[in-house]
């Protein structure tokens, strides 16, 4: 677990109070739609849009999670400022922003699959301090940053720790999308993969979750956003893990990313993923 503290405009604690206390009101917002028929979904894709981007859904969910958010950070942090995916970004003067994806895996969730979660992440100028990933049906929450690396469940509270150094022969591989991004990054993830032990699709930000737990090594995707990544980012690394782009760099503000459980298998996945152009 990282023993960075950022310097901070407020105590470390009022963050992560308000953390929960949002993460509780998206919660209380999505369940009541989650396999429910009468749910409202939108699609935000252009007409004519072809393969996996024809379909880019929002719901009534997504919406109303990111607005209970957002009424909660009005009552307790209002200086604070908010980027979050439905209703795009507000300033504030604190220093600090909150990174919100009330729903991440829209397309698990209209599925009735359990792996969607709500994403909540707050940054300061040198990128992500703290982060929660909320899985609302399972109920398992995942935190990490300032000093925390834990999780709660349905089997009780237990420390994140990633896997450590592992050889990718033996290595568990994950991506949301088969084909992960453009027709050579998904090439560039099959070079991965082969070499893998264990390759699987589509939990959305659960995989993340997953290395954190210590259960996979590296996830990789393409063509995330920031609401994507950031809380992911925190989690991962007060486990021991690394996050960054296909070139080793910064992955806060999305794009190409990797996950890893620890530098073993970051630098392997980097030597095939880092020679796309």
């Amino acid at each position: 677990m990282t023993s960075f503290r950022p310097d901070l405009p407020c105590p470390a604690d009022d963050i992560i109070q308000t953390a929960h206390v949002m993460a509780d009101a998206a919660r209380a917002a999505i369940l009541p739609w989650f396999r429910c028929d009468d749910l409202t979904t939108d699609n935000k894709r252009a007409p004519g849009a072809l393969g996996e981007d024809r379909f880019d859904p929002v719901t009534a969910a997504d919406r109303a999670a990111e607005r209970a958010m957002r009424e909660v950070l009005a009552r307790l942090r209002p200086d604070d400022g908010i980027f979050g995916e439905e209703f795009g970004a507000s300033g504030g003067t604190s220093g600090l922003t909150w990174i919100l994806d009330p729903i991440d895996g829209t397309r698990g969730f209209i599925a009735g699959t359990p792996t969607w979660g709500v994403l909540i992440a707050v940054s300061n100028a040198q990128g992500p301090v703290y982060g929660i990933i909320d899985q609302p049906y399972i109920g398992e929450r995942f935190e990490g940053g300032l000093g925390r690396a834990g999780m709660t469940g349905p089997t009780g509270p237990r420390t994140l720790r990633s896997c450590g150094d592992r050889s990718l022969d033996v290595a568990t591989v994950m991506t949301t999308f088969p084909a992960v991004g453009t027709p050579v990054e998904g090439a560039a993830f099959a070079d991965v993969a082969k070499h893998a032990r264990i390759v699987r699709y589509g939990c959305d930000c659960y995989a993340y979750a997953l290395i954190a737990m210590g259960q996979v090594d590296l996830v990789i995707e393409a063509g995330l956003n920031a609401y994507d990544i950031c809380a992911p980012i925190a989690v991962i690394e007060a486990a021991g893990g690394i996050v960054t782009d296909w070139q080793g760099g910064p992955a806060a503000a999305g794009g190409r990313i990797v996950a890893a459980a620890a530098r073993m298998q970051h630098d392997a996945a980097l030597a095939i993923l880092s020679k796309v152009p």
